[in-house]
């Protein structure tokens, strides 16, 4: 009996791997044709000797305001954005790739402007990045924005350190005068203290609080929080109304929470950020430069649409306690309840009629519109552009199990999926600094330099298999516990339908624009726009166990539980206006 079970068991394993058509070159995560491409260029670099360039030429943004003018005033403190740098010290190998970082400072720095700190990248991508700088306008000798260091604090060195260096390297915190903060180390390749005229400190009320973000470099090869670590800052506060900006250059920390010396960033006391922020023609012009270019899997079945589209073909809203009475759905979703809270009264969902329904799920490609969400981030130095697509259907999810592949029944399928992706513009002069990838309730930014660019400037999105989520490049992303191989499987490959967001572009929002756009009916919709799931999820589950034993059986179980209900389908999705990310950052 056991042998008939154990024959049993490896024929639905094996049933399941063809069915799924996975080979050993789809298990690797992230494989990419595009990735190993960019790979080889930069292989070919001895440290970072090329700067990244755009595909094509920017445009002349068109005029008005203070966006692209490459000065912005934070009250009573001008800032600009320096992108031209001289290499101080470099390391060969550890950080992210394990092919080390370079340390920089500006040059061709703006007359009367003074440098506020370093900058420092990775290795594994040409050189792209800034460092802000400042200038005192206060013209108020007692109580200046900027003063000297009075000193100067060694906090690291690479003397001690046996790795392949480009001679050594030393980290120097600038000790600020009372009532000012330091937003910047000083780099040197010499153990000499730096000049105190190599930088300035920032009077304390146009400072924030700082944190670390992503990991540029450590001697490890791979991240050990218990060691020396470099990582690229950001303000610890974060969204539409939050004041703080980072100067771009990096901080330092030894072991777990140890921060060597506190770094602050800038802030805005202006109050105001529309005089930095795009105007409208600005904003088109944005999109038509920037607009991503998406890639759908060749076997995706569940295509975007228009928010129109779903509603005028059938789509229906339902009201608590009068289920058997639903309405059909205004143009634009006038008829949609407004404002209120996602309280489960109302929500959304397909046709009845069986044909209808299918045929609704699969969305129209041809009539699909991309949604614009335009808002400050950074205290107004920057633009974020939040691009949405809505699909009236999300797939099941397959799952990686070890060696097998498993379908996953109805487990993951919702009505109304809302995806997106956001770039992040620099206002200084309207370059395209990192894109944002939204993964379920998750995400990864990636920098303008390691995108894959189609018809110019657009950046490339692949577009997971049934999930929908976003990805830089093609391959396989599972989705779960790091370190083990088990997840929910995003599949994504060209060969498959292409949208360039920008052909039928729709600017939704842009709330510090005023009643300049106004907002569709829908977007205040903040209920449901698919129903609760009416399958038991657990019993879902049980159905896939059952062909399990043992550990693969506590692996799955342990996996299952470690992923959001919403990514499984459970509850209905709300729209763009509910996520955290309208009025916040993104979520990383």
């Amino acid at each position: 009996m056991h042998s008939l079970v154990c024959i049993i068991f490896f024929k639905f394993l094996t049933i399941s791997f063809l069915l799924n058509g996975a080979t050993m070159a789809e298990l690797s995560n992230r494989s990419s044709s595009y990735s190993d491409d960019v790979s080889q260029r930069r292989r070919e670099l001895a440290g970072i000797e090329t700067t990244f360039k755009f595909p094509s030429p920017l445009p002349n943004w068109p005029p008005g305001g203070g966006f692209a003018g490459g000065i912005i005033d934070l009250g009573g403190l001008q800032v600009s954005q320096v992108t031209t740098f001289n290499k101080i010290w470099s390391a060969n190998v550890g950080g992210p790739g394990n092919v080390g970082a370079t340390f920089y400072e500006a040059v061709s720095v703006p007359k009367g402007f003074s440098v506020l700190g370093c900058y420092s990248q990775p290795n594994n991508m040409p050189l792209f990045g800034h460092i802000l700088v400042g200038k005192d306008v206060t013209n108020d000798p007692l109580n200046p924005t900027l003063k000297l260091p009075v000193d100067y604090t060694l906090v690291w060195s690479s003397v001690s350190l046996n790795i392949k260096k480009d001679g050594d390297g030393f980290i120097w915190f600038p000790n600020p005068p009372d009532g000012y903060k330091a937003v910047g180390y000083v780099v040197t390749s010499s153990s000499e203290k730096p000049d105190l005229q190599m930088v300035r400190c920032v009077r304390s009320d146009l400072t924030d609080s700082l944190e670390s973000d992503e990991w540029v470099w450590g001697p490890s090869t791979s991240l050990n929080v218990n060691g020396f670590n470099v990582y690229s800052s950001r303000p610890t506060n974060r969204g539409v109304r939050a004041m703080g900006a980072s100067i771009g250059g990096f901080v330092v920390q030894n072991g777990i929470g140890g921060s060597t010396l506190s770094l602050s960033c800038l802030k805005n006391l202006k109050g105001s950020l529309v005089d930095s922020m795009p105007n409208l023609n600005q904003i088109e012009t944005l999109i038509q430069t920037y607009s991503p270019v998406v890639h759908f899997h060749p076997n995706e079945p569940y295509l975007p649409s228009s928010v129109d589209w779903f509603f005028q073909n059938g789509a229906l809203l339902y009201h608590q306690g009068d289920e058997s009475n639903p309405s059909p759905i205004g143009l634009n979703g006038l008829n949609l309840p407004q404002g209120g809270s996602n309280d489960d009264t109302y929500w959304l969902d397909l046709p009845k009629d069986g044909s209808s329904k299918e045929r609704v799920k699969k969305g129209d490609l041809q009539d699909a519109s991309a949604y614009f969400h335009v808002k400050p981030m950074y205290g107004g130095l920057f633009s974020d552009i939040a691009v949405w697509l809505f699909y009236p259907f999300n797939g099941a999810s397959r799952a990686k199990v070890e060696f097998i592949n498993i379908s996953l029944g109805k487990i993951g399928e919702h009505v109304g999926d809302w995806e997106h992706v956001t770039l992040r513009i620099s206002n200084f002069n309207g370059e395209l600094v990192r894109m944002f990838f939204a993964e379920h309730s998750w995400g990864t930014w990636v920098s303008a330099a390691s995108l894959e660019y189609a018809n110019g400037n657009k950046p490339v999105v692949y577009s997971s298999l049934d999930g929908h989520s976003s990805y830089p490049t093609p391959g396989l992303v599972l989705v779960g516990p790091r370190g083990v191989n088990i997840g929910l499987r995003d599949d994504t490959a060209k060969g498959g339908q292409v949208m360039d967001t920008g052909v039928k572009s729709v600017v939704v929002s842009a709330e510090y624009l005023g009643s300049i756009v106004v907002p569709p009916p829908w977007l205040n919709y903040v209920r449901k726009w698919g129903p609760k799931i009416d399958y038991d999820l657990d019993k879902e589950i049980n159905k896939v166990e059952k062909f399990m034993i043992g550990k693969l059986k506590k692996s799955f179980d342990k996996f299952v539980k470690s992923i959001p209900r919403e990514v499984l389908g459970e509850e209905g999705p709300t729209g763009p206006e509910v996520k955290n990310s309208w009025a916040g950052d993104e979520m990383t």
